[in-house]
């Protein structure tokens, strides 16, 4: 095994030479409210970095991974953001549910659908949200029945990222009748082309659709493919949310700090920074990101093996209230200019995309609100919440 500094060396050096020719176009394309670009040529990269061993690498080796160790994860994730690579098109399989089915899964699970995951061959979403349960995910209604060597599935997930490039989905349903809350909830995996499937791309602020609505209507999926026992769903779920929250949050912050310097630079450029005030918020940003950065580090240094625990939701309550304040900081840099479109019919340039798709920041992946919940009871061991 390398050391991180070779590793950091190796898939640098890579990247470098790869990002090359043609592939050198897809530079800092796609990623959150930019999903719709280039997705065929990115999803091509994908399949290049496949080829050479560069997806999954945190994987152990016998599942095709390369068994990085956590600092060489991090170095690997800072080095992509840092080479301004194409936003990944698998990220859900590769660090969702990848991470779910070697902790979880059985061998025949392991067996036929990580390899394709590695090679970026199938692409998989997730069925969480609900229209009555958002992050409130013990609330979901979607349901499943037994019927012979298969689990029919009825209900409808909303949000679901990315679900019209996807051939599948992770499904949490209810499989016992009657049951409440977080008890009777099973995590299905279900192909998506099929009859009983119909995906609905949802308009969002931004004009793109990368969110879905997903109805199925007695859709089927073969009875093994439930990850864990029946009625387990709940224990599998929040370990798939707490791999969600893992090491590649340090590359997401790679970004977010180039977003926060070029702000920087137009504030010099437009006058914006002569006022004392936005000076001062352009200091509290560089602060509060230092700040994201240090706990990502702390939580994960904690978590060296497994999934991240509950505490991880205190980084995402300060990286999604931190990214949605720098939108709007950046429109109060851009002044208004910025709230004039670039051209017709509604072409958006960085910062209003920026500001308008960082909205979302605090409700998916679990609302902010759900996330104080967490901390408040599992990690502070407050009392629960009252509900009806």
């Amino acid at each position: 095994m390398s050391s991180v500094e070779e590793f950091r060396a190796e898939i640098r050096g890579w990247l470098a030479t790869h990002l090359t020719g043609d592939f050198a176009a897809l530079r800092g394309r796609g990623g959150p409210g930019r999903e719709h670009e280039v997705f065929a040529e990115r999803l091509e990269w994908e399949r290049h970095m496949a080829a050479a061993g560069w997806t999954c690498v945190g994987w152990p080796e016998e599942y095709g991974g390369r068994g990085a160790t956590l600092e060489q994860q991090v170095a690997f994730h800072e080095e992509y953001a840092l080479a301004d690579a194409p936003a990944r098109v698998n990220h859900i399989a590769e660090q969702l549910l990848g991470p779910t089915l070697i902790a979880f899964g059985t061998p025949e699970q392991r067996a036929r659908f990580l390899p394709p995951i590695v090679a970026a061959e199938e692409l998989w979403c997730q069925g969480y949200s609900e229209p009555d349960a958002g992050s409130d995910l013990a609330n979901v209604r979607t349901r499943a029945e037994r019927d012979g060597d298969h689990w029919v599935v009825t209900g409808q997930k909303i949000w679901t990222s990315l679900a019209h490039e996807s051939q599948w989905c992770f499904v949490v349903a209810r499989t016992e009748p009657g049951s409440r809350r977080h008890h009777g909830l099973s995590y299905l995996l279900v192909p998506l082309d099929q009859p009983g499937v119909e995906v609905r791309p949802i308009t969002q602020l931004t004009g793109t659709s990368e969110f879905n609505e997903v109805f199925f209507d007695g859709a089927r999926t073969r009875a093994d493919h439930i990850v864990g026992a029946p009625g387990d769903g709940w224990r599998v779920a929040m370990a798939t949310l707490g791999f969600e929250r893992g090491v590649s949050t340090l590359g997401q912050q790679v970004g977010f700090r180039r977003e926060l310097e070029t702000l920087v630079e137009t504030a010099g450029r437009n006058g914006a920074a002569d006022d004392p005030l936005i000076r001062d918020r352009l200091a509290r940003a560089w602060t509060g990101l230092e700040t994201i950065r240090c706990n990502a580090l702390r939580m994960l240094d904690g978590v060296a093996s497994g999934a991240p625990g509950p505490e991880a939701s205190i980084g995402k309550i300060f990286w999604a209230t931190w990214h949605r304040e720098l939108g709007e900081l950046a429109m109060d840099v851009c002044g208004a200019g910025g709230m004039l479109a670039a051209g017709e019919p509604y072409d958006l340039d960085d910062w209003q995309r920026l500001f308008l798709f960082s909205r979302s920041d605090t409700i998916y992946a679990g609302s902010n609100e759900i996330q104080r919940n967490i901390i408040a009871e599992r990690v502070l061991g407050l009392p629960k919440e009252a509900r009806p």
